[in-house]
């Protein structure tokens, strides 16, 4: 079993008031990891579709060579964004019964992280390449910055401080 120790992936069978086994923990762990980018990845596809067919429209031309920029900005993102956050899934399938399920929490963690981040940062991107086309200037400066400060506070900052407090 483990120690009474908490370890860097959580409380170990001992302080957990789950009185799960390290192996029940990590499959539970796993099913709300892989829920959870079940979730997001949806977001992502839209936006990433979204993406895709806008040169293909017949005001996509009349973007100026800064409006292109923000756009493969934020095509180059959202593309992150699919790779990080599918990731997971394809790890768990080349690793599936490889005895390898802590290490695949911990790197599929760390992928939904920065994938996270990824998608903040294209759908901030694409706030700011639609709200720059539709009011440029100061309008589309601040509506860019609440987007930004939003996904900031919600996603990082909120769980952050969450977290600390929590801390003995």
């Amino acid at each position: 079993m483990g120690s009474a120790e908490p370890s860097e992936s959580g409380p170990t069978p001992a302080s957990d008031p789950r009185h799960e086994t390290e192996a029940e923990r990590d499959d539970r762990n796993l099913i709300e990891l892989l829920q959870e980018l079940r979730v997001l990845s949806l977001g992502v596809q839209v936006l990433f579709g979204f993406l895709l067919a806008l040169p293909f429209t017949s005001r996509f031309s009349a973007l100026g060579h800064g409006e292109r920029g923000l756009y493969i900005a934020s095509l180059i993102l959202a593309a992150v964004s699919t790779a990080l956050l599918l990731g997971p899934v394809a790890y768990h399938r080349l690793v599936f019964r490889q005895m390898q399920k802590e290490r695949l929490i911990r790197t599929a963690n760390v992928m939904a992280i920065c994938g996270l981040v990824a998608v903040g940062l294209s759908i901030s991107t694409a706030v700011l390449l639609v709200t720059g086309y539709v009011e440029p200037g100061l309008p589309s400066a601040l509506i860019t910055t609440f987007v930004v400060l939003l996904f900031g506070a919600l996603w990082f900052a909120l769980p952050l401080a969450s977290r600390e407090r929590r801390k003995p």
